[in-house]
């Protein structure tokens, strides 16, 4: 059975679900095969990047589906190597090639790189790109609030996305507030954190048996009342389906604010400070 996920709409009309499939680290046939599971399950936000190296498995994933194109939202990333403004739309051009899709949903820059500073110039591009309609929807990854002031000062446009990561262990919830009162959506990388100490925690666990529900289950459904997109990834299809099926139970406060505790300074897994990080 397909399962069927809530919508949201983003500043500019584009229409996205409010949990999307991971793709990092899925490639060549294999690849194609778990995507095109969490597809058959019922994903419908599928997110990629030119430097995960599998845009061509993500188109190939689009083409054995017998899920139209225009009911999925395919996403790609600009990487920090190509962010002049020639090198960018070039950039863009070559990953619509490699999976062979007439245009991207969602294109976003993924990391702004502030040493290069270059970051505005590739926004443009974005921008140029969608004009020329080879993307619907431009966004960004891990951008603070002051990347974000500066594109819009100096281009008059804002992302539609924010792409950053976001877990119970690093809960970014001043970057969360921001964003929402900039309106633009916050989604979540990592969602579910790489580390296994998150499924043992004791405080989720009690809060997944209250509810009949798995440790993942419950985190994600936390995401998706924060009112964040959540993207996990798995290529098992028992995993899949288990976590797109968060719609039939809800969190309550004390529950919420029991998981926002869990929230540590030094949260980040790799360390990867946007203000100085540089991403190639």
């Amino acid at each position: 059975m397909t399962l069927s996920i809530p919508e949201i709409t983003l500043n500019d009309g584009v229409t996205l679900p409010v949990i999307g499939f991971g793709t990092y680290n899925l490639n060549g046939n294999e690849g194609a095969n778990a995507i095109n599971s969490a597809i058959n399950i019922g994903y419908r936000l599928i997110d990629s990047a030119y430097n995960y190296e599998n845009e061509g498995t993500v188109g190939e994933a689009v083409r054995r589906s017998s899920i139209p194109r225009e009911d999925l939202r395919i996403t790609s990333k600009l990487p920090g190597r190509y962010q002049t403004y020639d090198k960018a739309v070039t950039t863009i051009q070559e990953s619509l090639y490699r999976a062979n899709l007439d245009y991207y949903d969602l294109y976003l820059i993924h990391w702004p790189n502030p040493k290069q500073d270059n970051y505005v110039e590739a926004w443009q591009a974005l921008i140029d790109a969608k004009k020329w309609g080879l993307i619907r929807s431009i966004g960004v990854c891990n951008f603070l609030p002051e990347h974000l002031e500066r594109l819009e000062k100096e281009t008059g446009t804002k992302p539609s996305i924010n792409q950053i990561e976001l877990h119970p262990f690093f809960n970014q919830k001043k970057q969360r507030i921001w964003n929402e009162e900039n309106n633009i959506k916050t989604e979540s990388w990592s969602p579910i954190a790489r580390a296994n100490d998150v499924l043992n925690n004791g405080n989720l666990r009690k809060i997944a048996d209250s509810h009949n529900k798995t440790v993942s289950q419950v985190i994600l459904r936390w995401h998706y009342q924060l009112g964040t997109i959540p993207i996990p990834k798995s290529a098992s299809p028992e995993r899949q389906r288990e976590n797109i099926s968060i719609f039939d139970f809800s969190l309550n406060e004390t529950e919420m604010n029991a998981i926002a505790e869990l929230t540590r300074p030094d949260g980040r897994q790799k360390d990867q400070d946007p203000a100085v990080y540089e991403e190639f």
